[in-house]
């Protein structure tokens, strides 16, 4: 690899060339023919890698936080009880966003590295008349993983408006939003989607979509409001122009590149690729004497792996010689322990080849710091587990 290094954080990822190739095209006219053909392909696309054929995709400029903005602006009003369920940073941030809208929000807050117990959630349930619940699946700040079925099932036992945080998750974990009964999936485009920054996605339920028609008051987000941006999607949807912001054309037509390549290869056998390379990262991580934020398997994602430092390892020092070796990390996120940790994206197009390379810079920082372990384990251990 010459004159680049290797982006191995939790996105913004490694991009196919093919979508860059995309992106780069002469910018065209947002209400010229061909442009109206490809955001309809996508909208269209995105119904089935969310795999809610129903549902009402929403494509709009912004980032994941404006997925999440977009979720809570437009289903809670002043003084409705939403729940949030947090395994991280996100989880936190998700509260700040429904109280901005006058939401009554209580937050149950997984201990570092685990879930919620279902029992504290449907206690919770119990206790008072919820509108929305939201949950992180998987958390950028600790790459814990959180089943949605089981939460989706005691949404819809108490008649509870679900939302899924998949900014981190969308295209790299199982998720069937239609059979599981989510009423808003939402993520960003720089994720395993693998588009560069600037696009916020989700998907809506029926559901979803009836209790904002019937909201008693106005949604107090101009920017946000569906009742500026579904005539635009259900226009681009039927293939005609319409108008209310200008769309970040470019970004699109690389978004349409990407879905197809997603959908060439089939959601779920993405989803399986995700699976075999996380797996085997966690048995080579494991292989070096170090351990995963997340206190057991069940509960790591398949998108990122976040890891402790050894004790005696400087993790400034750690970063900085990945750095000199070509592979770009990322740093601790969850304010309580963000100097203990760094983490690995391994999402999108990376490869085999990627975690291959990463790896080996792992290998040589450990070994250049002092830490003592067996030169090439985790390599091995890599090999031996991850199958094509």
């Amino acid at each position: 690899m010459k004159h680049r290094k290797l982006l191995m954080i939790p996105g913004p990822i490694e991009f196919e060339p093919q979508v860059l190739r995309a992106m780069s095209v002469q910018t065209p006219s947002h209400v010229a023919s061909n442009f109206i053909e490809v955001f309809g392909n996508c909208l269209d696309m995105m119904k089935e890698v969310w795999l809610a054929p129903s549902g009402q995709p929403f494509i709009v400029s912004g980032s994941g936080t404006l997925a999440m903005d977009m979720a809570a602006a437009n289903l809670i009003e002043n003084g409705d009880n939403a729940l949030v369920i947090s395994t991280g940073y996100f989880g936190n941030r998700f509260k700040d966003i429904l109280d901005r809208y006058g939401a009554n929000t209580t937050i149950l807050t997984a201990n570092i590295g685990d879930n919620v117990a279902l029992e504290a959630i449907e206690k919770e349930l119990k206790n008072k008349d919820y509108k929305l619940l939201t949950f992180t699946h998987v958390d950028i700040s600790t790459g814990v993983f959180v089943d949605p079925k089981s939460i989706v099932s005691l949404a819809k036992k108490y008649n509870i408006l679900s939302v899924l945080d998949g900014v981190c998750s969308v295209a790299g974990e199982e998720i069937r939003q239609e059979d599981w009964g989510i009423d808003v999936v939402l993520t960003a485009s720089q994720k395993a989607i693998g588009v560069p920054p600037g696009l916020a996605l989700l998907v809506a339920s029926k559901k979803a979509i009836n209790v904002w028609k019937n909201r008693k008051t106005q949604v107090s987000n101009y920017y946000a409001d569906w009742k500026n941006w579904l005539p635009i999607m259900k226009a681009y949807q039927e293939r005609r122009p319409s108008y209310f912001g200008t769309p970040p054309v470019n970004l699109i037509v690389a978004l349409e590149k990407s879905l197809k390549i997603i959908l060439k290869e089939g959601i779920e056998k993405r989803v399986e690729k995700h699976q075999k390379l996380a797996s085997a990262f966690r048995l080579a991580i494991e292989a070096l004497g170090l351990t995963i934020l997340p206190n057991n398997t069940a509960k790591a994602a398949n998108t990122l792996t976040a890891i402790y430092y050894p004790k005696e390892i400087d993790g400034s020092k750690f970063s900085a010689s990945m750095l000199n070796n070509d592979i770009i990390i990322a740093g601790g996120l969850h304010p309580e322990i963000k100097n203990n940790y760094f983490r690995v994206g391994h999402m999108g197009a990376i490869s085999a080849n990627d975690i291959i390379a990463t790896l080996s810079a792992i290998e040589r920082t450990l070994g250049k710091l002092g830490y003592i372990f067996k030169l090439g384990e985790g390599l091995k251990v890599f090999q031996n587990n991850f199958s094509e």
